[in-house]
């Protein structure tokens, strides 16, 4: 947990709470802070003691630790975008998120969209910016109009976006966003129903879970919106039976076509009865009101269930 985002706090609070359901007839919990500073165990006491980064190990009162399987849930960089995901198949160790190709595509926000266009999934107009590029006001909006959002590319958080409703935002837009990243995407926006959708391997199966209906008090669903309560998350969303279908069956498909493993969850707007992606997080937030359980919650499954679920496939890879 932890990890070297801006988004560090909220991957803590949700590392706790797989700790604290772990169920614990069956695991040795060991909570583990991976931050820019220091690599290290903490134990109930919060002693800390370094983690060894050749093996993954700790030594503790002279008696060295290893560890079997790894939860990962580190959002944002080193643990969403793949560098966690490779340094652990290097030591051999299983973990409980997707593979590192697989994290570091969909981190990569404008990467990830390209992948999944040719399957026929739809998504927002789009205009691509790299740092020191020259920045062609009118060559944007004619490609996404207003408004529009401005998001940094590969980031694990809600850090960085802006909603443009005017030219005149645009510049500061693009300037916050490099805040965060030296690569941006702005894309058009969709108005429309916005839903969450987690999808996850299930005792075997694929999995899709009930679908979270967004409605923010914001602009749109920022970092308040999301961690803060400036947010309605309403499970199951009050979309049709036909909708529902159709969004699961997207969300199933960009799932299998991605060939993923461990958690996802996708975000998309509907629009005119379609959904369009808007972005997929491989590490989604675990924090008892985070939205995967939630909707585990509504599913049936208890918290111990999904994370003894999530281990047993890690081993079982």
């Amino acid at each position: 947990m932890g990890g070297y985002s801006s988004e560090y706090q909220i991957s803590l609070k949700s590392g706790n709470v797989v700790y604290q359901f772990l169920d614990k007839a069956k695991y040795s919990g060991y909570r583990i802070h991976i931050l820019k500073e220091k690599w290290v165990y903490v134990n109930d006491n919060d002693q800390e003691f370094p983690i060894d980064k050749n093996d993954f190990s700790v030594t503790v009162e002279e008696a060295k630790i290893t560890f079997d399987v790894v939860f990962n849930a580190i959002h944002g960089t080193p643990g969403e975008d793949g560098l966690m995901q490779a340094y652990f198949e290097l030591l051999g160790i299983p973990q409980s998120s997707c593979d590192y190709y697989q994290a570091a595509l969909t981190f990569n926000k404008r990467d990830l969209l390209s992948v999944l266009k040719p399957y026929g999934i739809k998504t927002a107009a789009s205009y691509y910016l790299n740092l020191g590029d020259t920045i062609d006001q009118d060559a944007i909006l004619k490609a996404v109009g207003l408004p529009c959002f401005v998001k940094p590319n590969k980031s694990g958080s809600s850090f960085g976006i802006t909603k443009v409703k005017t030219k005149d935002e645009l510049l500061y837009a693009i300037a916050n966003a490099y805040k965060e990243d030296d690569e941006l995407i702005i894309e058009s926006f969709l108005d429309g129903t916005e839903v969450s959708v987690g999808v996850i391997n299930y005792q075997g199966t694929i999995t899709v879970l009930p679908i979270t209906e967004i409605v923010s008090e914001n602009d749109f669903f920022d970092y308040e919106a999301k961690y803060l309560g400036k947010s309605q998350e309403i499970t199951p969303a009050r979309i049709s039976e036909e909708m529902t279908k159709k969004v699961m069956a997207v969300a199933k498909k960009v799932y299998e076509t991605l060939k993923m493993t461990g958690f996802s969850r996708s975000e998309y707007i509907i629009v005119n009865d379609e959904p369009y992606l808007l972005e997929v997080n491989t590490i989604p937030g675990l924090t008892t009101e985070s939205l995967i359980p939630q909707q585990a919650k509504e599913a049936g499954i208890s918290l111990t269930d999904l994370f003894t679920n999530a281990l047993e496939l890690a081993v079982n890879k």
